[in-house]
C-alpha cells in the first residue's frame, strides 16, 4: 500500500515534469508591425515613428529595405532605441543583394546589431520561368548558408506572382521544394488571397516553415490594389483558420501586421489593426 506522502510526491513530480510542456503549448505568439505600413512617417522621422509604434502596443517590428543603407553607428542607435522602448526587431526585409557574395556581410552585420533573427528576401525582382525561380532558390540557399554561422536564418516573402501558375506550377512551390527546410517561407496572406489561393492549405503543406505571417487582409469585393485598402480583419482572409494552422502546423514564431493604405492616418490605421487582431486572435 502506498503512503499519502509518496502519492503527493509522485503527483508533484508529474506536475513539475508537465509544466514546461504546458507552458510551451500555451506560449503566446507576439504580433509586431512591418514598418512599411507607416513608411511615410518613417521617411520623416524614423526614431519618432518607432516610439509611436511602441506606444501603440506593438512589442516588435520588422524593418524594410532602406535599413540596408544605414551605417553601423546608425544601426546601434536604432538598437539602443529598441532596447530603451522594450521592443525588439524580429526580422528585416531585403533586396536580393543581401543574399549575394558582395552584400551578405553587411546584412549580417546590421541584423546582428539590431537583434534580428531573420534576413528575409522581400522580392526576387523580375524572374523568367521556373528555371529563373530555381535560381532564386539557389540564392536563398547561398544566403542561408552564409547566415547560419551567425545564428540568423534566411527567409522569403511572397507576393501574388509566386502564387500564380507559371509553366504549370506555382513559383512558391518551386521555392519551397528547392530550398533548405530551415529557410522560412514568410507568408503574405493578402497577396495569396488576391489570386484565389488558400493560405490555410499552403501553411499545412509546409509544416515548420511558416515562421512568420504578414497579417495583411484583402477584400474580394474589389479587384487589384484597391483590395488592400481594408483594415486587418475586414477582408476575405479566414484569419481564425489561418491562426490555427500557423500555430498547430506552420511553426509560426511571430505575426506581423502589414497595411498598404487606408483612409485613416497610418499610425491610427495600424492601431486599429492591432485592436482587430486582438479581438480575432485573442
Amino acid at each position: 500500500m502506498m503512503s499519502r506522502n509518496s502519492v503527493s510526491r509522485r503527483s508533484f513530480l508529474a506536475l513539475a515534469a508537465a509544466a514546461p510542456l504546458a507552458s510551451a503549448a500555451g506560449k503566446k505568439i507576439p504580433v509586431g508591425l512591418e514598418l512599411y505600413s507607416v513608411r511615410t512617417e518613417m521617411d520623416k522621422d524614423l526614431m519618432g515613428t518607432v516610439k509611436a509604434v511602441a506606444k501603440i502596443g506593438y512589442p516588435g517590428v520588422e524593418f524594410y529595405g532602406p535599413y540596408y543603407d544605414w551605417t553601423l553607428d546608425r544601426a546601434k542607435e536604432v538598437r539602443k532605441l529598441l532596447d530603451d522602448l522594450g521592443i525588439v526587431c524580429y526580422s528585416t526585409h531585403n533586396s536580393p543583394k543581401s543574399f549575394s557574395a558582395d552584400g551578405y556581410e553587411k546584412a549580417v552585420e546590421l541584423n546582428k546589431t539590431l537583434g534580428s533573427k531573420f534576413i528575409v528576401m522581400a522580392s526576387a525582382g523580375r524572374v523568367e520561368g521556373l528555371d529563373g525561380w530555381k535560381k532564386v532558390a539557389d540564392q536563398l540557399n547561398f544566403g542561408a548558408d552564409k547566415f547560419k554561422a551567425t545564428g540568423i536564418r534566411a527567409g522569403y516573402h511572397n507576393h501574388a506572382a509566386e502564387f500564380r501558375t507559371v509553366e504549370g506550377k506555382r513559383p512558391i512551390e518551386v521555392l519551397a521544394a528547392n530550398t533548405g527546410k530551415d529557410i522560412m517561407l514568410q507568408l503574405d496572406v493578402g497577396t495569396c488571397v488576391e489570386v484565389g489561393s488558400d493560405p490555410v492549405a499552403w501553411i499545412n503543406a509546409n509544416p515548420g516553415r511558416i515562421c512568420s505571417i504578414h497579417c495583411k487582409d484583402y477584400s474580394t469585393k474589389v479587384t487589384g490594389p484597391e483590395g488592400y485598402q481594408v483594415l486587418f480583419g475586414d477582408g476575405a482572409a479566414p484569419w481564425k483558420k489561418i491562426f490555427q494552422a500557423a500555430e498547430k502546423t506552420g511553426g509560426v514564431e511571430y505575426y506581423l501586421i502589414e497595411q498598404e493604405g487606408y483612409s485613416l492616418p497610418p499610425l491610427e490605421t495600424v492601431a486599429r489593426c492591432l485592436e482587430n487582431f486582438k479581438k480575432i486572435h485573442g
